[in-house]
């Protein structure tokens, strides 16, 4: 049987991602099993690996940081060894280089860039960006096959006050308009983001997570 290991290191919202996890497997009846672990060597032998994340960048990065040995767990497995990887809102930033929230924070590098603070053209509008939004693509994606994009599609649930900024315009997969572009997707090999919450996404984030249940990178 497959397996899709969820990180816990004390900073997500595990019970719903699980749950949401749980559904799409079911639906899906192709016999894998979702596994919340803080355990390095569970992560090492999962075919598929979901990183979630809510707080600020440097807590969960210590977080992490903390869970002795799952950060070279995750080398292994994602890094060497190339298994499917979905990291979600703080997650997803932590892939970066350095996370800019009130202090400098060495991120994961995973792919190259900064998180910083969002700054919208309108200073009327309100940080945290947070509620329902539209996602515009940049380039096409296997994990966004089936979702419908741009003005007229599918909304995903945003709450953040950073977003990631990539060095690689490459690895930008899909932009949500608040004030000006922000970061909504990345993606490089195996390795994919979201900074909105694909489990409380309703149809756009089930449909994502059922793509990335089949994602053979």
């Amino acid at each position: 049987m497959s397996s899709v290991a969820i990180i816990d290191y004390g900073a997500g919202n595990l019970r719903s991602a699980a749950k949401a996890f749980e559904r799409v497997a079911a639906a899906l009846d192709n016999g894998s099993e979702v596994i919340v672990t803080d355990d390095p060597e569970v992560v090492r032998r999962a075919d598929r690996i979901m990183l979630p994340g809510v707080g600020a960048f440097a807590d969960c990065m210590a977080g992490l940081e903390a869970v002795s040995g799952m950060i070279d767990a995750l080398d292994e497995r994602v890094i060497k060894g190339g298994v499917p990887f979905l990291g979600v809102c703080v997650g997803m930033q932590l892939l970066a280089s350095e996370g800019r929230e009130k202090v400098v924070t060495k991120g994961l590098g995973w792919i190259p860039g900064a998180v910083e603070k969002i700054t919208p053209a309108d200073p009327a509008l309100k940080i945290p960006h947070m509620g329902w939004n539209t996602i515009a693509a940049t380039r096409s994606h296997a994990l966004l096959d089936g979702i419908a994009t741009g003005p007229d599609g599918l909304h995903a649930y945003f709450v953040h006050s950073y977003h990631f900024r990539t060095d690689d315009p490459a690895h930008l997969v899909a932009t949500t308009d608040y004030g000006g572009p922000l970061t909504a997707c990345i993606g490089r090999d195996n390795i994919f983001g979201t900074q909105f919450h694909p489990e409380k996404s309703q149809a756009l984030g089930l449909k994502l997570i059922e793509n990335f249940m089949r994602w053979t990178p």
